[in-house]
């Protein structure tokens, strides 16, 4: 159908809608309205969502979330107000960000996107900022646990490059394969993240130094990448003349500050710590902007006690630490590392390893091609672990990479990782992360912590051994299309991380799987199977006999997810007795 056709597309009136509207407070609203596209915008019927954990974050904070907020620049307000899915602060949303769908009607002045084209939703809309984050579908725009989306096509078109939102594939994969792709473009993403081994480019430095420290290995940095501007604390005159002299040299005229007290309403792309002073570090760290590294010189001296570092920041700000034990802060630079990706003969960790995105990390390990590598699988869940090497067992034996699956209370992994990855937000496993890390590993710390969780860490040791520490959120469109690629070329197959399935009555059971970390994988929805309750994948044969005869070694299917599409109104009423969790998130 021809874009001058959309008009002439029949949508219906009323449907089934999964709503937050309030914090806690989750309804399955059965009239919601379908929205008529205006001339910019479409219509996404949804075929399969994905459960998330930030789906809980997003139903407990509801307006507190950083990415409910109103969208500050990138389109202007009066373009907001035309756009009904544009929900933010107090107003109800829906939630989903992990979407495959198909395109089923477009306004008039629509030129990117066509009616019948299947696409993938990347979600993260960078270019869309708000007070603290930045806009996404599924949180200030609504998401796709609902029947029919709309989007804008003023959104969905990324600035400079011109990329859509959304991303077509074709028709061979599953519903679920397609939307699991999301989260497995952030898997992606955390490996393939592009990291800072010089001084932010026209960025804002501040150096900070101590009695007893010396100012070396500016010279290089400030060569390499001049900011635009330098502050200093330096106490005492000698400590002022050397860096004057450093500074001068490179032509920048740096403006000196009494104290930190003094740069309170201050950011800075980076800052150097000539020094060792633990609560200094703390405080410092608060003054990174987004993207910032800091680079603690130790000069040959020891912090003493654990550093309490805002592990949500290196998650969502993409916040770095570097240092060194010498004197020069370019070899703290040069210590990091160009991305968060794998190496060849890497020992590899993964805590909290049985959930569902430990499940991705330990799939794409096994599968990244890179020779020697060995794999150990950590978690306290035995049904889960046993669940998981189940699968990736023997997996890994076909790839022939070494794999043991533990359960960290019982036998707890002994240290010298080259790769750790932390699955769990709960600061003290990034403390054991770091304890697990060997000489030059990366620690990944995947998980979601707010921004301004902080974790008890051994910078002494962090620095001593040169470790990196990683952590991203969300996706970008090359990810996706890493995935996609993934996906075509039969390198991946993301159904094999499905654990559950479920209609819109099962989306509140399903939440409450996800936030008790009870489910041993992903979670997809159906929402035009309004009415069925959440179904693990192996009970299927005791309630859908047809449906469990399409699986494959126990797996979902393309084959399998046809059977259960084929006749919705057998399974519309098919829910357990009971609903198991569900309360905790009423």
């Amino acid at each position: 159908m021809s874009n001058a056709d959309a008009s002439n597309t029949i949508l219906p009136w009323l449907q089934h809608a999964l709503q937050i509207v309030g914090p806690g407070q989750l309804i399955h609203n059965r009239a919601k309205p379908v929205f008529t596209p205006r001339a910019t915008q479409i219509v996404l019927r949804v075929e399969a969502a994905g459960i998330c954990f930030s789906d809980t974050k997003l139903l407990h904070a509801f307006g507190a979330h950083l990415r409910k907020a109103e969208v500050t620049a990138g389109l202007d307000s009066a373009t907001l107000a035309e756009i009904p899915s544009y929900v933010p602060g107090e107003l109800p949303t829906v939630p989903g960000h992990e979407v495959a769908g198909r395109i089923v009607a477009v306004g008039s002045a629509v030129t990117r996107h066509n009616v019948g084209e299947r696409v993938l939703v990347q979600t993260d809309y960078r270019h869309l900022p708000t007070p603290g984050s930045n806009a996404a579908f599924g949180y200030n725009f609504e998401g796709g646990l609902q029947e029919y989306v709309l989007l804008d096509e003023r959104m969905i078109i990324e600035p400079g490059t011109g990329e859509r939102f959304l991303i077509p594939v074709d028709e061979g994969p599953s519903g679920s394969a397609i939307a699991l792709l999301e989260p497995w473009a952030c898997v992606e993403a955390s490996y393939a993240s592009h990291e800072r081994r010089t001084l932010a480019r026209a960025g804002r430095l501040l150096v900070v130094a101590d009695p007893g420290h010396s100012i070396d290995g500016l010279t290089s940095l400030l060569s390499a990448e001049p900011p635009t501007a330098i502050v200093a604390v330096c106490q005492g005159e000698t400590l002022q003349a050397a860096f004057r002299a450093t500074v001068n040299a490179t032509g920048l005229a740096p403006r000196f500050a009494g104290d930190l007290g003094d740069l309170a309403a201050e950011s800075f792309d980076d800052i150097i710590y000539f020094g060792s002073d633990a609560e200094r570090i703390e405080r410092l760290q608060d003054l990174l902007a987004p993207r910032g590294v800091i680079d603690v010189v130790l000069g040959g001296t020891q912090i003493g006690r654990a550093v309490a570092v805002d592990v949500g920041r290196i998650h969502y700000d993409l916040t770095r630490w570097v240092g060194t034990s010498g004197t020069s802060a370019a070899e703290g630079y040069s210590n990091a590392r160009p991305n968060g990706e794998l190496r060849a003969g890497d020992r590899v960790v993964v805590i909290g390893a049985a959930g569902p995105m430990g499940f991705m990390h330990v799939i794409r390990t096994i599968t990244c091609g890179l020779p020697n590598i060995t794999l150990t699988a950590v978690d306290i869940d035995d049904d889960r672990l046993a669940h998981l090497a189940d699968i990736a067992g023997p997996l890994a034996a076909s790839r022939g990479v070494p794999a043991v699956f533990l359960n960290g209370r019982t036998a707890p992994p002994e240290p010298g990782f080259d790769y750790v990855a932390v699955m769990v937000p709960a600061p003290p496993l990034v403390a054991q992360a770091v304890d697990l890390a060997g000489p030059g590993a990366c620690v990944n710390i995947f998980a979601g912590f707010a921004a301004g969780t902080r974790a008890a860490i051994d910078l002494d040791g962090v620095i001593a051994r040169q470790l990196y520490l990683v952590g991203t959120s969300g996706s970008e469109i090359p990810d996706m299309k890493a995935v996609i690629g993934k996906l075509e070329r039969g390198d991946l197959d993301p159904n094999i991380s499905v654990d559950a399935i479920c209609g819109m009555e099962g989306v509140q059971d399903a939440l409450a799987s996800v936030e008790a970390r009870t489910s041993g994988g992903k979670i997809v929805v159906y929402p035009q199977l309004h009415e069925m309750g959440l179904l693990r994948i192996s009970e299927l044969h005791a309630r859908f006999p047809a449906v469990a005869a399409a699986l494959q070694d126990g797996r979902w299917t393309r084959a399998a997810e046809q059977v259960l599409l084929s006749n919705p109104g057998k399974t519309a009423t098919d829910r357990p007795s009971e609903r198991p969790g569900a309360d905790a998130l009423r």
